[in-house]
């Protein structure tokens, strides 16, 4: 007897990045076999990455983790029992607190933790359950922290995140950002590439001011700029709009309080004087003022590349100020405000903005004392936490869906100090780098293994949508869901730790009752209460977690565009007003004539990102590491001729903080004086991933500073880009 497999095809959403594109999940005898684009999706439209097809060999790579693994003596994992993991890591757990309080505990998540809505909002719930002191640690400090500092210091509330109308755009200025390859930061877009096309289809403009002529550049028009350039950059914007009378003062005057502060503020920036610093001719600086003034909707975007400088939160802080004295913000075509439609969502903000700001001004770091971005401290002082004694000195930490030996600046420092910690448990689907160091490694489900809805995102979108996803499969092997294993590490730490019977007995007492406080729970609320939701049945019609993936599994959308008009409501000051003066914004100004570069170091490093990899943690698929890929350098071949580099040498990369060594390709893609090297690479024979350790590569990192004077002071950013090296061809090995 013949018996037939059945193949069901399940609408989804890939959650790699952040357009979240729709996918079309197949599943045959409870395992995935193929992943492909949604065409019935309604924003994605059938599109998706490489990456996001060949995550099917994620899910199903035999190097994956798939059962609880203990580390032994020799080093050496082997598999053991949920419960005798989770058993002894929360007796070890409890002791650490009990001897050492809250401020032992310390717990770092990555890029892929913000794409899982239970992930975040039970590691929220853990920490209020371990204390105040619990260290968070984020990959935010190497990408986007600033920009919710930004918003704060405007707007009065971190998570007021203006987003470039691409949909209706006339002109469109990408500083640092490389949407083709990225396909969005920041920005929850599908089908980026094609909706900038169509930008100049109608007549508009997409200008790209980056280091090197990227993958976007290529396709559109690239201005090139000198490495960290873009503050100078932006100031001189705002001098000539000022200067020239460009600005609308009274449509100002409604929307900002110290437009004359800003305008002295910039008065000393002019194209002329900036010009060395960028590398821009002074006409044409000038030219894009009137450009981004005269142009009836425009916008300036900028992301990781003017995140990541010295001076990044003053950077980001400008890229609004731009687009508020050229009248594009809150704008159609400009850059407009999401929002999820709570009833008394102002207040809302107002209530969450207090206790963020709060959170921000009060808490600093015990190493270089910096201020907390929505929780969180800096990951680059991170090995300090862990090695300097005293009160607060890291001795347990997690890691989650990360890798921070091979993202955090000065990752051989990290590595070391992991041999001090107490104890060290991972959580995520390879034995990575990182995770080598743990004491446990306990598996993970991977995005199809589990419900979503991605609620970060919501806020981002040109196009308002809703999608939500059941998952597609059971999870493979003996993985749990992140917030399955937080939840089991709670009930177990709160039994067994005195301080925490409070929580203990609540969540007995909800019990008692019938209620669990899931993550599903709260986000079904969010979804119920927000826009198109069905206010617990007040709404006929309207939308619920269960009512997205029954009647909608493709997504639904709650309107064509961003509504204007909103910055009186998303502003939190009194007064509903741009807050545009603050001392810490004149004080990283200032810092801009202070810049100085170490001598014998005449070159600058940038970073650039990849079409088939993100970050460290796509290296062993074996469809995007076809070819025998590996990881190569990019200079300009003027710099190459003059240091005797051909194209394809080994070269080595030195900073003041380290040095590295891989090929190059040379190029006239670049401007002269940089070299562009992709992050994420270096994996180095850990048990965890075969592929990815035979492609081996260079950390990036070990070249940035992990020194407290060297992490950006507003929002405890790591110096990624415009880092000052050396480049020379790698003598042969004997």
């Amino acid at each position: 007897m013949l018996l037939v497999m059945t193949r069901e095809h399940k609408p989804t959403f890939c959650r790699i990045c952040e357009p979240l594109c729709g996918m079309i999940a197949t599943v045959e005898a409870g395992r995935l076999i193929e992943l492909r684009p949604d065409r019935d999706h309604p924003v994605s439209a059938g599109f998706a990455c490489q990456k996001g097809i060949a995550f099917a060999e994620v899910v199903n790579d035999p190097d994956r983790v798939t059962t609880p693994l203990r580390r032994g003596a020799d080093g050496h994992f082997s598999p053991v029992s949920w419960d005798e993991a989770m058993t002894d890591i929360a007796r070890r757990l409890a002791a650490i607190h009990r001897a050492h309080g809250p401020g032992a505990v310390g717990w770092y998540f990555g890029n892929p933790g913000a794409f899982s809505y239970s992930h975040t909002l039970s590691l929220n719930m853990f920490m209020a359950g371990v204390g105040p002191r619990m260290h968070l640690f984020t990959a935010g400090s190497q990408d986007v922290n600033n920009r919710f500092v930004a918003s704060q210091l405007l707007y009065g509330t971190p998570l007021a995140l203006p987003v470039p109308d691409v949909l209706r755009t006339d002109l469109l200025v990408v500083i640092g950002a490389n949407p083709v390859v990225s396909h969005g930061s920041v920005l929850t877009q599908p089908r980026i590439k094609d909706r900038m096309h169509d930008i100049v289809k109608r007549g508009g403009r997409v200008l790209v001011i980056d280091p090197r002529k990227t993958e976007t550049a290529a396709q559109f028009e690239w201005l090139g700029i000198v490495p960290d350039g873009d503050a100078y950059l932006l100031l001189s914007l705002l001098q000539v709009m000022f200067a020239e009378n460009l600005a609308d003062r009274a449509s100002l005057s409604r929307q900002a309080d110290g437009v004359d502060w800003l305008s002295q503020l910039a008065r000393p920036f002019s194209p002329e004087a900036t010009a060395a610093r960028t590398g821009i001719d002074p006409d044409t600086v000038r030219n894009l003022a009137r450009d981004l003034v005269r142009t009836p909707r425009a916008a300036v975007y900028g992301r990781v590349g003017t995140s990541t400088g010295e001076n990044g939160t003053l950077t980001t802080y400008l890229l609004d100020a731009v687009n508020l004295v050229a009248g594009n913000l809150d704008a159609p075509g400009g850059a407009m405000f999401g929002r999820y439609g709570l009833p008394g969502e102002r207040w809302l903000n107002k209530a969450g903005a207090a206790l963020l700001r709060g959170v921000y001004f009060r808490r600093r770091s015990r190493i270089g004392g910096f201020p907390s971005v929505l929780g969180s401290e800096p990951a680059g002082v991170m090995a300090k936490e862990i090695t300097t004694p005293g009160r607060g000195q890291v001795k347990a930490l997690f890691v989650s869906a990360g890798n921070p030996v091979l993202s955090v600046p000065n990752g051989d420092e990290l590595e070391s100090a992991l041999a001090q910690l107490d104890l060290m448990v991972g959580i995520d689907l390879y034995v990575n780098e990182t995770l080598a160091h743990c004491d446990y490694v306990l598996p993970v489900t991977s995005m199809y293994e589990r419900d979503d809805f991605p609620l970060p995102f919501q806020t981002l979108q040109p196009t308002p949508f809703r999608q939500a996803t059941e998952a597609v499969i059971a999870p493979v092997g003996q993985a749990r869901a992140e917030w399955e294993i937080i939840d089991d590490l709670a009930q177990r730490l709160w039994r067994l730790t005195p301080g925490l019977a409070m929580q203990a007995f609540m969540r007995k007492m909800l019990g008692v009752f019938g209620v669990r406080l899931s993550p599903r729970l709260l986000v079904d609320a969010l979804i119920r209460l927000g826009e198109g939701g069905d206010r617990f049945g007040l709404r006929r019609g309207g939308l619920s977690f269960a009512r997205l993936t029954g009647s909608y599994p493709h997504g639904k959308v709650l309107a064509a565009n961003l509504r204007a008009g909103v910055l009186r409501d998303v502003v939190v000051y009194r007064g509903r007003r741009v807050r545009l003066r603050h001392d810490e914004i004149s004080g990283e100004v200032d810092k801009l004539a202070r810049r100085s570069v170490p001598d014998g170091y005449p070159m600058r490093l940038i970073g650039m990102r990849e079409a088939r990899s993100e970050n460290s943690w796509m290296h062993n698929s074996p469809l995007l590491m076809r070819g025998e890929r590996t990881q190569h350098a990019r200079m300009h071949v003027d710099d190459a001729a003059a240091a005797d580099i051909a194209d394809g040498d080994v070269v080595r990369i030195a900073s003041v903080s380290g040095e590295i060594e891989l090929p190059v390709i040379v190029t006239k893609d670049i401007v002269a004086g940089v070299v562009a090297v992709p992050h994420g690479w270096g994996h180095k024979g850990t048990a965890g991933w075969r592929l990815a350790n035979r492609a081996g590569g260079a950390n990036v990192n070990k070249l940035m500073s992990s020194h407290p004077d060297d992490i950006e002071r507003l929002a405890g950013m790591a110096r990624l880009t415009g880092v000052p090296v050396r480049v020379v061809r790698a003598e042969p090995a004997s």
